[in-house]
């Protein structure tokens, strides 16, 4: 018995609104939009009657057709397309079949229809990126200047601000934002006919090179809203490798997020915490960091299926066989994979919990020697920068060897004659610029 995809194994993207954009009656209405599409282009460029473009168009509703035997029927050809012409000029009158898909080779069709369907997710997952640069800004100015360790290989660095971190994460964000909503306006129509020379397109058989297929183009590209190409890229796979690169991009920036919130949300750390943690099926007590948990997972899956993509950039001829084939699903993937991430990464940014209290307690972990960067400057300024640099390795020796703190191992130092150690090692007042950084970041829209 069949079942459809009901996402069991992908919680990721699971109930989000780019599953329903991109599941198969999703590309099944994008694939008779193209050929409706085809359909009104040809009757606004006076090469079909207007009542043919009307009548097709109004038998281009996928609740008509059973995607199942589309898709059975698809392996004698290689595609759906072949099986979906069949049945859509079944569901015109005898009239009106002559104009179904007149013209357009399979590729027209499938290309044009993943491009839809790319364009109809990125609207989606757009308003969710939007959504958590929206949650990251309110975070970030809220925790401008709460101080906490910045971690370098694992270890504490030096003082940084909370803020600047989330100011970092929406950076991100926003450059995701920015390639996928530059791709989006460029996603092309595509059309060529058989080979990509336009030569069905004629109103004249006798004249294949006349103008009306270039003409044609550009009405096609209007009816279906996507940007006209300047040639037919059936083996110039261009969109699709940008579609691929600014999608994996969005899945590594929310990563980066992901990441950071796994890291912090440890229970040996606790400065932040998801809004709504997961449960366990074994342990009562656990509030598991979910969404991140889900984000980080896309982030790793999504560099696969971008490679596949660009390894089909590689494609023979004017039309190739494998490498074009080899898109359709990884494409989807890679769309549901960012769709999730992005809705999930929405949803964490506006309930992110954050403990300022775990983060000032923890810069004291080290006794001082958070801040022994700063307090070599002081030195060097009164010794040089050399002898500056031996008190407070010594010093720091010290105090990791013995637990002291660090004001204890520097006593008596003359490099530190006169000056409050107390107050020099106080991590809050060693942030650097990350107020101001914060700041700046912040007046990016």
């Amino acid at each position: 018995m069949y079942e459809s995809d009901a996402g069991l194994l992908a919680p990721g993207r699971a109930g989000s609104p780019a599953e329903a954009a991109t599941g198969d009656h999703a590309f099944l209405q994008a694939l008779l939009d193209a050929e409706a599409a085809l359909s009104r282009a040809r009757s606004a460029t006076g090469t079909a009657p207007s009542w043919a473009g009307e009548a097709i168009t109004e038998a281009a509703d996928a609740r008509r057709f059973d995607v199942r035997e589309i898709a059975l029927r698809a392996r004698s050809g290689g595609n759906p397309v072949i099986p979906l012409v069949s049945a859509l000029s079944s569901a015109v009158d005898e009239s009106v079949r002559p104009f179904v898909h007149q013209g357009a080779t399979s590729q027209d069709i499938l290309d044009t229809a993943a491009m839809l369907v790319a364009s109809r997710t990125l609207a989606l997952v757009l308003g969710d990126l939007d959504r958590t640069a929206e949650a990251l800004a309110r975070l970030a100015a809220e925790h401008r200047d709460t101080p906490m360790p910045g971690r370098t290989l694992t270890q504490h660095a030096v003082p940084t601000a909370f803020g600047l971190k989330v100011a970092g994460w929406r950076s991100l964000v926003l450059d995701a934002r920015d390639r996928l909503r530059a791709v989006r306006e460029s996603l092309p129509a595509q059309l060529g006919g058989a080979a990509g020379t336009l030569a069905a397109f004629s109103a004249d058989p006798a004249d294949p090179g006349a103008p009306e297929g270039i003409a044609l183009v550009a009405a096609y590209a209007r009816e279906t809203g996507l940007a006209e190409p300047s040639l037919p890229w059936h083996t110039l796979r261009t969109p699709v490798a940008d579609l691929a690169g600014a999608l994996a991009f969005t899945a590594g920036a929310l990563g980066k997020t992901a990441a950071d919130v796994l890291v912090l949300s440890r229970t040996e750390i606790a400065e932040v915490a998801e809004g709504s943690g997961g449960g366990s099926s074994a342990m009562p007590h656990k509030a598991n960091p979910v969404r991140a948990t889900l984000i980080a997972a896309a982030a790793r899956r999504a560099p696969g299926a971008a490679a596949t993509l660009l390894a089909s950039l590689a494609a023979e001829d004017e039309r190739p066989a494998g490498a074009w084939h080899a898109e359709w699903e990884p494409l989807r993937d890679l769309l549901r994979l960012v769709g999730g991430a992005a809705r999930d990464a929405a949803d964490l940014a506006e309930g992110l919990r954050v403990f300022p209290s775990a983060m000032d307690r923890h810069l004291g972990l080290t006794g001082g020697l958070i801040v022994s960067e700063r307090l070599a400057a002081v030195a060097a300024a009164r010794v040089g920068p050399a002898r500056a640099r031996e008190i407070l390795t010594e010093a720091a020796r010290l105090a990791r060897d013995t637990g002291r703190p660090l004001t204890e191992t520097l006593a008596g130092q003359p490099a530190f004659a006169g000056l409050d150690l107390t107050e020099l090692t106080d991590p809050a007042a060693w942030t650097g610029c990350a107020g101001p950084l914060t700041d700046r970041a912040l007046e990016r829209r």
